[in-house]
């Protein structure tokens, strides 16, 4: 019996299906299972620290000084608000308030200009020995005179906020820590703690924001010093790709440097029949040498949230059955077979 074109084509295709279906890219990248996730999860509930070091990157030791309190001090272009007070001495003391509402006192190269006497050094004075300098030189020309001093504004003794907070500039004063800092800032909810850094004399110091906000780690609360930076970054900044048989491939934000696998499945609307449950895949490192977990939708249910986490720039991959690769390579091809027949239907028609 002779075969129609139209059989000829169809055994074709299935001949190329089949042969597909056999045929596996040979790759060299390590293929790991549940058992390695979950002793790396556990190093990932260590915090930032010990994520940062499981991406590459070295992590400095705090500075051996970091929660030393130290004494509050004038400094260079400090400006202060300056009173005093005589019972006789109206003028004196109408000259001084007058200054002092307009610019206030500004401490230039470590002195302090007043009205009636010289110039006054009081730079790494405290606030009450800069109190007793400028009373005892004033009582030099007028007897029973009283000064009274504070801070009005003071460059160098801030700590600079950028990001997601309410306040840019957060004034130090030796006792101030990190955690008296962030709550005067006032970060957003939004905020991404895990990528938010502390930065001094541009270098990055090794703290786990998360765990001093969230969990209350006061190893982390050091004392600020002026000129400080805190970056607090956005919650996209740190993120997981879900891709494949899942409900909503999306990138999930990881606000505290983690998530649980899933939470993170829940996330991009879980895996439908048509995703392969035995075979969900964690990609984790770069390009050239990634890191894959193979696990599947038991190890999911039985294993606890905090032994399979998720840390930045990891990649779930949830493969499709089989059966729903041969659906949807023969839907694809259907359109193809449909205008060939209807070709070979009009061909049979005009053939003479």
């Amino acid at each position: 019996m002779k075969a129609s074109p139209m059989s000829w084509f169809t055994w074709a295709l299935c001949a190329v299906v089949l042969t597909s279906c056999g045929f596996r890219d040979k790759c060299n990248y390590c293929m790991f299972q549940v058992d390695e996730f979950v002793t790396d999860s556990y190093k990932i509930r260590q915090g930032k620290n010990a994520i940062m070091e499981m991406l590459g990157e070295e992590v400095d030791e705090l500075p051996y000084d970091a929660f030393d309190e130290f004494d509050d001090v004038i400094c260079e272009d400090d400006v202060l608000n300056i009173a005093v007070y005589h019972p006789s001495r109206s003028d004196l003391m109408k000259a001084v308030e007058v200054i002092n509402k307009q610019v206030g006192f500004k401490v230039h190269h470590g002195r302090v200009d007043l009205p009636d006497i010289d110039s006054v050094y009081i730079e790494g004075l405290s606030m009450e020995d800069a109190r007793n300098a400028l009373t005892n030189k004033y009582q030099e020309q007028v007897k029973g005179i009283e000064v009274f001093i504070s801070y009005r504004d003071r460059l160098s003794h801030q700590v600079d906020l950028i990001g997601e907070v309410c306040a840019n500039h957060i004034p130090v004063n030796g006792k101030t820590h990190l955690y008296d800092v962030l709550a005067l800032a006032k970060i957003k909810p939004s905020a991404n703690l895990f990528m938010s850094y502390v930065s001094r004399n541009g270098c990055l110091l090794p703290i786990d924001l998360h765990r001093l906000l969230n969990e209350g780690d006061m190893c982390q609360n050091i004392v600020m010093k002026g000129g400080d930076q805190i970056f607090i970054a956005r919650a996209q900044d740190a993120r997981v790709m879900v891709m494949g048989e899942v409900g909503c491939p999306k990138a999930v934000d990881l606000p505290y440097g983690h998530l649980s696998l899933r939470e993170t499945l829940v996330a991009a609307g879980g895996i439908p029949y048509t995703g392969d449950r035995s075979c969900i895949q964690v990609i984790r490192g770069g390009i050239e040498c990634p890191k894959i977990y193979v696990m599947n939708w038991c190890h999911i249910t039985q294993l606890p949230n905090e032994s399979l986490l998720l840390m930045p720039g990891d990649t779930v991959y949830v493969t499709e059955k089989p059966i729903t690769q041969w659906n949807r390579w023969i839907s694809s091809l259907l359109p193809s077979m449909s205008c060939f027949q209807s070709g070979y239907g009009c061909y049979k028609v005009l053939l003479p």
